[in-house]
């Protein structure tokens, strides 16, 4: 198959060289090859200024990321055999890593996948293609899926706000069988995730890893898990031995949820509806205390221009928490906006915990979970935080 070029600008194959995959607009050498000659989500060959072929990507004129890069191998068929390779390659991964059909099978750039998640939930695969490279790609890719493992159920969460971006409608598609909701395990505690209408692709397996190590902090302790959507955090808190676990989130169905989960378990679980940093003065005013509080908000720096607004959003939350807990109280605070960076959290922790009269002790730190590869050229692929404090 012949793909039409894409001929980068003198010297701007450096990043591409040194294994990232992405392309900006500004980089490609518009007099040879004109963006606007290309289709949102076509294949291309890649090549540096001299000629030399450096790959196959896809590409978009729309948007400043102009194109991604699938593959070094300029001469790569990008066909459902090739998707079943990589799918296999990553599948192969997690069966290493997990006993249990539970988690992100495909992490987008990690995988050589640009612009494609895969989460799996035993006998279904939750798919979202965020971009419009991978939209057009959506024939091979299902039957890359298919050749690969087979599931009885795929539903492409076809929903995120990125495909606005790329000019792509959102829509949600069933193919075969797909229930209501599913069922999955984690560490002894099951949960119901309803994966046509839950947050995201239905469930966040990055926080599995930094959700393990509650055990240690919790028997006998009180929890409050802050964002709690469907009870992640609180569950395993009391599975672990925790006495009670508040949840608060502001989404009715996704308390709901918890609930649910909460029974399923056979456990209590305390849930409040609210804007959490409100619930959370409330919780102050009357003078409620916790041993352990965990806040894990969604990502509220989304554009490095709200860098600032969002700081002091994670600020105001980290301290609030800190002082609903007890002496000697542990914080479990998260962040997962890759624009703010692991040490500037710590810098928010460090100044609330002062502000507060609070002394903070860092324990345990943690990311996402290695089912969230990073992709060691791609710096946007490590977002995920997780501090464990002590804060006496």
């Amino acid at each position: 198959m012949s793909f039409p070029e894409l001929r980068l600008k003198p010297r701007e194959e450096r990043r591409l060289r040194a294994g990232h995959l992405w392309i900006y607009s500004n980089e490609v050498d518009s007099a040879a090859t004109p963006l606007t000659g290309f289709e949102p989500g076509a294949l291309c060959r890649v090549v540096d200024a001299r000629g030399k072929l450096m790959g196959v990507a896809y590409a978009n004129p729309r948007t400043l990321l102009a194109a991604r890069v699938l593959t070094s191998n300029a001469k790569a068929m990008i066909d459902a055999d090739w998707f079943a390779g990589r799918i296999r390659s990553a599948l192969a991964l997690r069966e290493r890593l997990y006993g249990k059909p539970y988690y992100r099978l495909v992490y987008g750039e990690a995988d050589g996948l640009p612009g494609l998640v895969i989460d799996r939930y035993g006998e279904v695969c939750v798919v979202q293609m965020a971009t419009a490279g991978m939209d057009r790609l959506k024939p091979e890719i299902l039957e890359g899926l298919k050749q690969a493992l087979a599931p009885a159920g795929i539903l492409l969460r076809n929903d995120a706000g990125m495909r606005e971006t790329e000019g792509l409608p959102a829509y949600v598609e069933e193919i075969g069988d797909v229930p209501d909701s599913v069922t999955i395990e984690e560490a002894g505690a099951h949960f119901q995730i309803p994966v046509k209408t839950g947050q995201k692709t239905g469930w966040f397996y990055d926080q599995r890893s930094n959700r393990d190590l509650l055990a240690r902090y919790v028997p006998g302790k009180t929890v409050l898990d802050v964002f709690s959507y469907l009870g992640g955090w609180s569950l395993r808190a009391l599975k672990a031995g925790a006495t009670s676990a508040t949840a608060i989130d502001s989404s009715a169905s996704a308390l709901e949820g918890a609930a649910r989960n909460a029974e399923l378990n056979g456990l209590k679980l305390e849930t409040l509806q609210g804007k959490a940093i409100d619930l959370l003065r409330e919780l102050r005013a009357a003078q409620r205390k916790f041993d352990v509080v965990i806040v894990d908000p969604p990502a509220l720096i989304k554009r490095k221009k709200d860098l600032e607004t969002g700081s002091a959003h994670y600020g105001a939350l980290n301290k609030t928490a800190m002082e609903l807990l007890s002496p000697d109280g542990i914080l479990v605070s998260c962040s997962c906006s890759h624009h703010l960076d692991a040490e500037s959290l710590q810098r928010i922790l460090l100044r609330e915990s002062r502000s507060a009269g609070r002394r903070l002790q860092i324990l345990e730190q943690g990311g996402q979970g290695p089912d969230h590869p990073v992709h060691p050229a791609i710096p946007e692929t490590r977002y995920l935080k997780a501090f464990y404090c002590r804060v006496a």
